[in-house]
């Protein structure tokens, strides 16, 4: 079937055929606050006059707009004068015929595709919405935000990532907008409340083995590599830290009984916690494996299941590789019964 993509006043917004579940998918590419800002560097080079007309479309921009709530919500300076001293600066002016070049090539996306990688490893009936906003902006991170309520995607428009990168990327960060709108259920939730303290908070930090989950849905399945279109720099790293499953399982492992005996707590916690995130550290990389072992044994359907009730997960794992260490001379990590035991 034919994918009709209607583009008006910087909006891309992808109309789905029946086969690709229409129902399912809503997501739009807006790219109205990239295309103010190379409005603007395209008068500078013409060495024409920048009108307020020009900053007001800047600052009206959808894109704009929801960047400046979000870095606010975040307790981040973020005035428009200071924003305007970046878009006239001279590195930004250097780097417009690439932003152009690359958004050009982002608008070619097969965001259908990506949002179908996600939905794949979502329950029966997942539903994702979201906007995606490639944005020309000082700092070089990508972001969701209000996800609960109007779920977007902030992607910084940057050169080195090429389409095929873009979209999966998309893949992972609309699988991230999928589950949080559909994982857990209501009974599950109900179920979790009724536990202690020290383990829905221990939870909520097994909750970000979430990473791992999306880097394999982004892919596409476990006999894919999670950076098969990545830089071939950015591949070997993780392929070394995945090196490191065995060792930074534990890590993590000692970090979860700490929590839940209650040892760690407040600021030492949210920095030790978030410290595993790093670059791609081991809530991606032994996220992955462990996602991927479980559903090389056990099959999508109850990987999905274990996932959305992460009560589950480690258990999964650990059966999974048990099975494998019977078959290996090289056996993976298991998880401890301290922390698989949540009460």
């Amino acid at each position: 079937m034919r994918l009709r993509t209607l583009l008006c006043l910087g909006v891309v917004i992808v109309a789905f055929a029946p086969e690709l579940r229409a129902q399912q998918l809503d997501v739009r590419l807006v790219t109205d606050e990239a295309e103010a800002v190379l409005a603007i560097l395209a008068k500078k080079k013409a060495n024409e006059t920048v009108t307020p007309a020009d900053w007001a479309r800047v600052f009206s921009s959808e894109g704009y707009t929801r960047l400046k709530k979000r870095e606010l919500s975040m307790q981040r300076p973020f005035e428009d004068a200071e924003f305007q001293k970046f878009v006239l600066s001279d590195e930004l002016a250097q780097r417009a015929a690439a932003l152009e070049e690359t958004l050009a090539k982002w608008k070619r996306a097969d965001v259908t595709r990506s949002g179908e990688l996600a939905l794949a490893y979502l329950p029966a009936g997942a539903h994702i919405r979201a906007k995606i906003y490639p944005v020309i902006k000082p700092r070089d991170n990508s972001f969701v935000f209000e996800v609960k309520s109007d779920p977007a995607i902030f992607l910084f428009l940057d050169p080195a990532v090429t389409q095929k990168k873009f979209e999966n990327t998309l893949a992972h960060e609309l699988h991230h907008i999928g589950y949080g709108a559909t994982c857990p259920s209501a009974e599950t939730s109900a179920a979790i409340a009724k536990l202690s303290t020290q383990s829905q908070i221990a939870l909520r930090w097994i909750s970000a083995f979430g990473e791992g989950f999306a880097m394999l849905a982004a892919a596409g399945g476990p006999s894919v590599h999670p950076h098969e279109v990545s830089q071939p720099d950015e591949r070997a790293r993780w392929d070394n830290d995945l090196k490191n499953f065995n060792t930074d399982l534990k890590k993590v492992e000692d970090f979860l009984v700490r929590v839940l005996e209650g040892k760690i707590e407040g600021d030492a916690m949210q920095k030790e916690g978030f410290a595993f995130f790093g670059i791609q550290g081991p809530w991606y990389t032994v996220g992955w494996q462990m996602v991927s072992l479980i559903e090389e044994t056990y099959g999508r359907k109850k990987l999905i299941e274990v996932m959305c009730d992460q009560r589950l997960l480690l258990t999964a794992y650990n059966e999974a590789a048990a099975t494998y260490n019977r078959q290996t001379k090289e056996p993976l990590a298991m998880w401890s019964e301290s922390v698989v035991k949540l009460k």
